[in-house]
Parts: C-alpha cells; structure tokens; sequence
C-alpha cells in the first residue's frame, strides 16, 4: 500500500520533482565549474548567460505548449476538480434525513467496499455502477456524499456537462482521464467512488443515423465510458460509478444500463409526512425560529416538497423576518415563505368595490367546497391580495401524500374548480373572464376521466387517446363529449346545491376577506367552527414505509382567483 502511494505521487507530481532537481543541478554543477575560473571570464559567461536567457525561456514555452497540444489536447481535456477526500465530505448517513429505502441499498454499497476482500475471497465482485434516478433536491449528491465517507475512500465528483465541447475528442479524452485518476487513488486506497451529477447528459441513448454527423462526439463520449466502466484493463483497481439524475431511465442508452456496468438502481422519492417533519426540524436548528410553531402543521402544509424547497421555504421566512426588524420566524412568515415562493410577490391593484367583491366572493365559494366536500383536501389559507398575475388564491393541498386518485376525488377537484363560477353567478347573477383558468382545469380533468380512466357514464374502456382522432368514429367521440359535459353539469349542480344551504357562511367569509384581504387556516376553522362545522381530523405522521414506484402522483395546481 504504501509503494502504490509513492507511485501515486510520483505519477501526479513527477513533473514539479524533475523541475526541482534540474533546478538544484543547473545551478550547483554551474557555480561549481566556474569557482576556478578568472574573473573577467566568470563575468563575461554570466553577462552571455543572462542576457539571451529570457529569449530562450520564451522558445521552450512556446514549444512545449505546441508539443503539449499536439499530444494531449491542451487544457480542453483537463477537469477542474481534483479529489475530494472522504473525511472532507463528511457526510454520515445520519445526516441524510427521510431515504430510508434508498439509505438502505445504498448501505449495501458501502459493505460491498468495506468488505471487498471477503468478496473476492468467494469469488464475488463489487458493484460496478450504481443508478439514483428522483426529482430535484431529494438528496441524491449527499447520499453519494454519505456513500464514500462512511466508506473511507476518495471521492471524485464530476457533472455530465462537463464532458460535453465543440471539440472533437475532447469528452472522450475527459472520460479516459477521469477513470485513470480514479484507477490511482483505488490502487492506493483500495477503491475509489465517481460520482457523476446529471448523467442523462452523458448516457443519453446514441445516435447512429444523423446525417450531419453532429451526434459522433457525444457517441464517443458515451462510447469511451462504456469501456472505462466494464473494458479491459490491466490491473483490478476497485472503481464504483454513482449516476444521478432527475430524468426518466428510458433515456439513458440500453449498454450503460446493462449488468456490469449501472448494477442497481435506486428510486430517490419526495419525503413522506414524518420525514418532512424531520426536515423541519433539522433546518429549524439553523435558524431563530419561534418556538410555538407547530412543525407539524408545517410539514402537513409542505406536501410534496422536496428537502431544498424545505430548506428554500425557511430561508426565505428567515428574509421576511429580517425585513419586518424581527429575530424570531413566527409561523406566518414560514406560511408567506410558501406563498411568495409558489405564487410570486404580494402586491395591491387598484381594484374597484365591485370587482373586489366579486374576487371575495370567488375565493369563498372555492373555500366552502374545499372545506366541506372535498374527501383528501384541506385549506390552508384564502387570500384577494393579488400574486402572480391572480387576483385572489386558495392554497389548498392534500392531507397526506397521495400517489393515485379515485373517481370521487378526481369529481371533488372538479367541483372545486367549478365553485369560483357558481359563488359568481349565485350572488351577482353573472360571472367574470376569470374563471378560465378554473374551467380550464375542470375540464382537463373531467376529458381525462372520460376518455382516459373509463369513468364516463357509458362505460367505454380504455385509453382513447392513445388512438388518432381520425380513426375514432364520430358518433363515439360525440358519445364520450358528452359524457365529459355530463359530468361537469353534474358536479355544477352539486356545487350548487351546498352553496344554496350554505349560503350564510358564504356571505360570512365574503365580508371576512373584504376586511382582512387574507384568512389563515386557524381563522378558517374558528369560523367554520362558529356554525357547526368542525375540521376533518388530520393524519398522524407514520413511519417510514416504501410506497409503490416512489413517485407522487400529480395533483391538480392551487386553485387561483381570476386572472389580473
């Protein structure tokens, strides 16, 4: 080990050692030799001497960068990281919250490095490659992070787009260079971890029919780390490639994917209800925030966020703070955080009585709706201050992660969407322009129930838009239209119907929103509270458990008042 250290060294600075030592002999055996000679000659030698020195040190340099671009590429090929040692990441896999699936495979990894000498010993191999495919700011990097320090080997750290130039050869030569650094530190550390950020740039599926020739670098790029990851090499250095990406894996070409090469995959999700609360309250050590916020209430509210939007929603609270000349974050500047990030800057329009009324009006009905209809959704504020092109928002979300929607909750998004309309036309008797935005969002829904869930009253199944719309008849495409509009009439009359019955407490949050401009979701409660209508009871977090493929499934956006 400590011979493939100082081949190690030597292998990386025997350049500035071969400069030290010409250095020491240029300048000893000179001094040496003219000791004995007479002064006027050892004057006359060194005048000679000093004189075309800067000339002939400028005709070495300009030879030596022509003979090094010529042989090696120049500077195009060289990366601008160097190797990161593991107990400079420090990163325990106590410092990565939530994961707890990927954690675990991920732990798998590091006992497989740990213990590669009883794995060779029953004639095992250690994973070559190793796949974290999640959406952004889930914790793929600090779980490689994690991976290498608690295997104690060096770590080198690269992205996708760095091997990506307009010079021909370069990413190949970039690869090569990669891997034969990696093959150094594995002969003098046992092993050695690369870890390449964003690889769909890199491992995206080849191109072997282009006609302008503008896919050969990328080919050979991708060409030169399928033979770095599973070629022939001369020696049986411990190397293990960590990928991340956000894209889907189809991209990636199909010999990457190949046993040998990415041996596992791992599915990196969006925290789950108990994991958010771990997040906050990890982040929370970081900054003054007030001890009577309920983090709980705060990771009910950030459903579907990632750690970095977590951690990116408590920084911004930190901001609001500091502009208000407060030291501590309450809970209302944690729930402005949300809105400012989601729905951009507050600001007042210069609104008249009527169309402000109308706007109260229309984020009341879609409250009401959400509150006492909706089976999965809770609301968590109101507002008519204007944000992001809107005139006023409900922020309503899920109580609990949800990965697929039945008929009733896909009905309840609808009639949702369909309540800013009916709360309109119930008091005014006429609507505005801005309820395309709801209609738009109602009739995705309800088309897609239709002609792609089988839930139209006909009973069609199947997936009718997967089939060219010339090749459908057209009495069935008018069967499933009206299907869809049947739909939409009948969740209208519903909404209807509750807004009629609850017409006092609709008036009631109306005049609430035209004296306060905003209601949070304890002044939400009280007031439902007031008439006999208590909140629905909120999940409790549960331990972490794997769900499904991991990925939440898409809910519709927040409803929005009328466009400004």
């Amino acid at each position: 080990m400590l011979w493939a250290k100082f081949r190690l060294f030597m292998q990386r600075y025997w350049l500035w050692v071969a400069i030290a030592a010409g250095v020491c002999v240029s300048i000893v055996l000179p001094v040496w030799y003219m000791a004995g000679m007479e002064e006027s000659v050892r004057r006359y030698i060194i005048g000679i001497n000093v004189a075309s020195l800067p000339w002939g040190i400028i005709q070495t340099l300009v030879f030596v960068a022509f003979l090094y671009l010529l042989q090696y590429g120049g500077g195009f090929a060289q990366f601008k990281k160097s190797r990161v040692a593991s107990a400079q990441v420090n990163v325990r896999f106590s410092d990565v919250i939530g994961l707890t699936e990927a954690k675990r495979e991920a732990w798998e990894m590091v006992q497989l490095i740990k213990d590669r000498a009883a794995l060779k010993k029953v004639g095992g191999k250690i994973l070559h490659g190793m796949l974290m495919i999640g959406p952004p700011g889930c914790g793929k990097t600090m779980l490689a992070k994690a991976i290498a320090t608690e295997a104690g080997v060096p770590f080198l750290s690269t992205a996708g787009s760095e091997f990506v130039e307009i010079f021909v050869g370069v990413g190949a030569a970039r690869v090569r260079k990669l891997f034969k650094q990696a093959r150094q530190y594995a002969q003098a550390y046992g092993a050695c971890i690369i870890f390449i950020d964003e690889i769909e740039v890199l491992g995206k599926t080849r191109v072997f029919m282009d006609a302008f020739g503008g896919s050969s670098e990328s080919n050979s790029t991708l060409n030169q780390l399928l033979v770095e990851m599973d070629g022939l090499h001369d020696d049986d250095a411990h190397i293990v490639v960590i990928g991340a990406m956000n894209a889907a894996e189809e991209v990636l070409d199909a010999a990457l994917l190949r046993p040998g090469r990415f041996d596992r995959t791992i599915s990196i999700s969006r925290p789950n209800l108990q994991e958010r609360k771990e997040i906050f309250e990890y982040y929370a050590r970081k900054i003054q925030l007030d001890s009577n916020v309920d983090l709980s209430r705060l990771a009910r509210k950030a459903v579907y966020k990632t750690p970095a939007e977590i951690e990116n929603i408590l920084k911004e609270a930190a901001l609001i703070a500091t502009r208000d000349r407060r030291e501590l974050i309450s809970y209302k500047d944690v729930s402005a955080a949300i809105e400012r990030i989601e729905l951009g800057v507050a600001h007042r329009l210069n609104m008249t009585p009527r169309e402000r009324e109308m706007t109260a009006y229309h984020e009341a009905g879609h409250l009401l709706i959400v509150y006492l209809t909706h089976p999965t959704n809770d609301v968590f504020k109101v507002s008519i201050v204007q944000r992001g092109g809107t005139l006023g928002v409900v922020h309503s979300i899920p109580r609990e992660e949800l990965y697929s929607s039945d008929a009733r909750t896909l009905r309840a998004h609808i009639k949702v969407s369909l309540a800013g309309y009916v709360a309109e036309r119930l008091k005014f008797g006429v609507t505005t322009d801005g309820v395309s935005s709801d209609f738009a969002n109602a009739m995705t829904i309800a088309h897609n129930m239709v002609w792609r869930y089988g839930m139209g009253e006909h009973g069609y199944v199947g997936d009718f838009t997967r089939i060219p719309e010339n090749q459908l008849s057209d009495d069935l495409k008018e069967k499933l239209n009206s299907a869809t509009q049947k739909l939409l009439q009948e969740c209208m009359a519903e909404v209807e119907q509750t807004l009629h019955s609850e017409t006092r407490i609709l008036e009631r949050f109306a005049n609430e929103l035209l004296k306060k401009d905003e209601l949070d979701y304890d002044e939400i409660v009280a007031i439902f509270t007031e008439y006999g209508k208590p909140p629905k009871p909120l999940p409790l977090p549960q331990p972490v458990s794997a769900n499904g493929d991991g990925q939440p499934h898409v809910l519709p956006a927040p409803l929005q008042g009328p466009a400004a």
